[in-house]
């Protein structure tokens, strides 16, 4: 039941992927489509939305409305659409160096604006397709071509990040996990604001094979698991016990909060409009 739902929603034309044997992308874009299933989206009034990365080719296999756009603008470009639509379903798909490195502006300035867009990372702490450089979201220590000895850095936690720049749904998975993958996006879809959705997935042959885990993707999925601990058991870990691991679960849904589109609608274009601009 699970393969014919994805496959209603896939241009079959484009496949086999790009991506790599084991990645995860797969697997989250899946939970993705289903998602968008449940929600009982039609195709035509749903708009997918990518940068440039791994994930940013996930646009080219799926029958919505779809757009390709440049490094770290894809939010640019979907608060565009959104504001010229508001009626559309706008989904953003960013990797973690996509939404946080380049495009870590236009991520935090579309939380504080509240636009109601759901934007899913495909969190992989590399960048899988342009070389295996680090990310914002390596881990302190992890190998990558550009950190050969380790990385110094420390990482950007996505959900803290979008905790302060007031997104009004934040939600964290991983890959080895698709069913609450596909619960938290659906839940974001539903949501009325910005909604943010951080999936831990895995990429064996850019970071797996250079952090002694090889390029097999299940023992990469496997990894991935071991690292997670559900929120309700994080906050009562010590520091010491929580180094190296990541809490998974809903950290914010915040209802009530005024949304950008409608307060564009309300506050500004009637205003316009007396002054005898165009909408």
């Amino acid at each position: 039941m699970y393969t014919e739902i994805v496959r209603e929603y896939l241009r079959e034309c484009k496949l086999p992927t790009i991506w790599c044997p084991g990645c995860g992308h797969g697997i989250v874009l899946g939970a993705v489509l289903r998602a968008v299933h449940r929600a009982g989206w039609n195709k035509n009034d749903t708009v997918l939305i990518s940068g440039i990365g791994c994930a940013g080719r996930a646009p080219g296999y799926v029958d919505f409305n779809t757009l390709h756009t440049t490094h770290g603008r894809a939010l640019t470009f979907a608060t565009g659409i959104k504001l010229a639509n508001p009626k559309l379903k706008v989904i953003v798909v960013m990797g973690d160096g996509d939404a946080a490195a380049i495009g870590g502006n236009h991520f935090i300035h579309a939380a504080r604006r509240n636009i109601d867009i759901t934007a899913i990372v495909f969190n992989n702490a590399i960048y899988g397709m342009t070389g295996g450089q680090y990310s914002p979201t390596t881990p302190f220590g992890a190998y990558a071509s550009t950190t050969p000895f380790g990385n110094v850095e420390y990482d950007f936690d996505i959900c803290e990040l979008m905790k302060a720049s007031g997104a009004t749904f934040i939600a964290r998975s991983v890959v080895s996990n698709p069913r609450q993958i596909e619960n938290f996006v659906y839940k974001g879809l539903l949501h009325k604001g910005f909604s943010v959705i951080d999936v831990l997935t895995t990429c064996p042959t850019g970071y797996g094979r250079r952090n002694k885990l090889t390029d097999d993707g299940v023992k990469n999925i496997e990894y991935a698991r071991s690292r997670v601990i559900p929120i309700e058991e994080w906050q009562n870990m010590s520091p010491e016990e929580r180094r190296g691991r990541f809490p998974v679960g809903i950290f914010r849904d915040l209802e009530g909060r005024s949304e950008y589109t409608e307060n564009y609608e309300q506050k500004i274009i009637p205003r316009a409009q007396n002054m005898g601009c165009e909408k």
